[in-house]
C-alpha cells in the first residue's frame, strides 16, 4: 500500500495549488483525480474555456468598429464556430498540460479514478477500468469542487436545456438562447452568443442581474448589455420549462403574478453551483456534511476531523477559483506548523464581460447596512484620455471610504480591463489604505488605472480633476 503525508481528492485550482505547496514545504504529496484531465471545473469546463470563447467573440464584435478606426474590411467576415470551439479546446489542453509539468516537477504522485474515504486515515481510488487501489496518508484534504445546480423541476437534457458545460461546446449558434439566471456565469456566456448573432435573453429572480456585487455595477452593466441587445427579464420566477423538439419554452411569472412565456431553441440553466461530495464517502471517515452539502471547516478549514481538511467550492465562501487556490496554500502552510491568514473581504469578485467588472471589498448596500459613516467617489471612464483612444467608455471606477478614518471600505469597477486592475485596489486595502494614499500614487498617463486614482481623488474632498 502507497503511503503519503497529504493526499488531496481533486485537482481543481485549490487541490493542485495544495498539492504543490505541500510538495514545496516537503510532505510526501498525492492527489486523486476523478477525470483523466487535471485542472477541475477550472480548468477544463470553467474559467479558462469561457474566457478563451469570450476573447473570440469579443475580436468579433470589435470588427463592427473598425471603420470608427479607419479599417477597411471587404468582404464577408464568418463565424466558424467549429474552429472557434477547438480554439477553445486547445488552450484548455495547454492549460492542463501545464499542470501535469508541475505534478511532475514537484514530484507529486497522481491517481486517476474516484477518490472516496475507507476511514480517517485510507482513501480508496476507483479507476476507470475497474480496478482499485487504496493509499494511506497522515492527513487528507477534500477539494472536490462543485457542480452546476438546477431547479427541482427542469429536466437537463444536455442538448437543448443545457448548463454551462454544454453551453461551451455547441454546435451552432443559437437563434435565441434564453437563459435561466443572471449571475456571473449566465451573464458571461450569454455575451458570447450576442456577440456570434443570437437573441438572448435573461430570466432572473432577483430584481437585478450580478445581484451578489454592488448595485451601481448591477445597473450599468444592464444598460451596457442592453444597449448590444441583451433583453432581461428580472423579478421573474421560473415556473416550467419544456421541450418540443428543437424548441424550448420557458415560462416565468413577474412580480405582479403575471406570466410570461419564451420561446428558444435552447435554454441555459444557470442557477448557481453546489458542493460535490458525491461518491466521496465522507461519512467512512466521519466528516461532517452541512444540510446545504457543504464540508463543515473552522477557520483554519479544518474538518471535525482532525487530520481531514477541506477547501474551495465544497466549504463554505464564495465560490471562485483564486479563493480556493489561498485556501490552499494555507491549509498546506497549517499543516507544515505556519500561520497563515485569508482576509476573505478582500477576494476579489470578477465578471469577464464587456466591458469587464471587478470589485473588492463591502457593496454600497453592505456598507450603510453596517451603520458605518462613509464617503463615495466615482470616475467614468468617458473622461479618461485612454479610454477615448480606445473607444472603450462604458463604465466607472466607485470607492467607498468611511468618512472618520478615510480607510477604503469597497472598491467597485466596470470597464475596461478592470479585471485587472482591481488588483490594485486589494493591495491597497491589504494595507489599510486610505483614499488619499491611493490619491497620491502617481499612475502612468494614459492608463485606465488613472480612473482610480480620480475615484480616490473624488472620494478624498471631492477632488476629482479631470471630471
Amino acid at each position: 500500500m502507497s503511503s503519503f503525508d497529504v493526499v488531496i481528492i481533486g485537482s481543481g485550482p485549490g487541490g493542485y495549488v495544495s498539492a504543490i505547496r505541500c510538495a514545496q514545504l516537503g510532505f510526501k504529496t498525492a492527489i486523486v483525480e476523478k477525470y483523466n484531465s487535471l485542472g477541475g471545473t477550472c480548468l477544463n469546463v470553467g474559467c479558462i474555456p469561457s474566457k478563451a470563447l469570450l476573447s473570440s467573440s469579443h475580436h468579433y464584435a470589435e470588427i463592427a468598429h473598425f471603420a470608427d478606426h479607419g479599417i477597411e474590411v471587404s468582404g464577408d467576415v464568418k463565424i466558424n464556430l467549429e474552429k472557434m470551439i477547438a480554439r477553445k479546446q486547445a488552450v484548455v489542453d495547454q492549460t492542463v498540460g501545464g499542470i501535469n509539468y508541475l505534478m511532475d516537477k514537484n514530484k507529486i504522485t497522481v491517481f486517476n479514478g474516484l477518490g472516496s474515504f475507507v476511514d480517517a486515515t485510507h482513501i480508496a481510488v476507483a479507476k476507470a477500468d475497474g480496478t482499485s487501489e487504496t493509499i494511506e496518508t497522515k492527513y487528507a484534504v477534500i477539494a472536490t469542487g462543485s457542480k452546476p445546480s438546477s431547479l427541482p423541476f427542469i429536466k437537463i437534457d444536455k442538448e437543448r436545456i443545457i448548463t454551462s458545460t454544454e453551453a461551451l461546446a455547441l454546435k451552432e449558434v443559437p437563434k435565441h438562447l434564453v437563459i435561466i439566471g443572471g449571475g456571473v456565469i449566465g451573464i458571461e456566456l450569454g455575451q458570447v452568443y450576442l456577440r456570434l448573432g443570437a437573441q438572448v435573453s435573461v430570466v432572473e429572480f432577483m430584481d437585478r442581474i450580478i445581484p451578489g456585487m454592488d448595485s451601481s455595477l448591477s445597473k450599468e452593466l444592464t444598460k451596457v448589455l442592453k444597449k448590444q441587445g441583451m433583453k432581461f427579464y428580472v423579478s421573474h420566477k421560473v415556473k416550467s420549462v419544456e421541450r418540443n423538439g428543437d424548441a424550448v419554452v420557458v415560462q416565468a411569472e413577474n412580480a405582479k403574478g403575471e406570466t410570461i412565456t419564451l420561446e428558444g431553441d435552447y435554454s441555459l440553466v444557470s442557477v448557481g453551483r453546489r458542493p460535490y461530495t458525491d461518491g466521496l464517502n465522507a461519512d467512512k471517515a466521519g466528516v461532517k456534511i452541512s444540510d446545504r452539502g457543504q464540508v463543515e471547516v473552522n477557520d483554519h478549514l479544518q474538518t471535525n476531523v482532525p487530520n481531514i481538511y477541506a477547501i474551495g467550492d465544497v466549504v463554505r465562501g464564495a465560490m471562485l477559483a483564486h479563493k480556493a487556490e489561498e485556501e490552499g496554500t494555507m491549509v498546506a502552510e497549517i499543516l507544515a506548523g505556519q500561520k497563515p491568514h485569508i482576509d476573505y473581504n478582500l477576494i476579489p469578485g470578477v465578471v469577464y464581460t464587456w466591458p469587464e467588472v471587478a470589485a473588492v471589498g463591502q457593496t454600497e448596500e453592505q456598507v450603510k447596512a453596517s451603520g458605518t459613516e462613509y464617503k463615495v467617489g466615482s470616475f467614468p471612464f468617458k473622461a479618461l484620455g485612454r479610454a477615448r483612444a480606445s473607444g472603450d467608455l462604458d463604465g466607472f471606477v466607485k470607492i467607498i471610504a468611511d468618512a472618520k478614518t478615510d480607510e477604503v471600505l469597497g472598491v467597485h469597477m466596470i470597464g475596461a480591463r478592470t479585471a485587472d486592475l482591481i488588483a490594485e485596489a486589494v493591495t491597497a486595502m491589504e494595507f489599510k489604505a486610505s483614499a488619499e494614499d491611493i490619491s497620491r500614487m502617481s499612475h502612468a498617463h494614459p492608463t485606465f488605472a488613472e480612473a482610480v486614482k480620480e475615484a480616490a481623488l473624488a472620494a478624498t474632498d471631492n477632488r476629482a480633476l479631470h471630471v
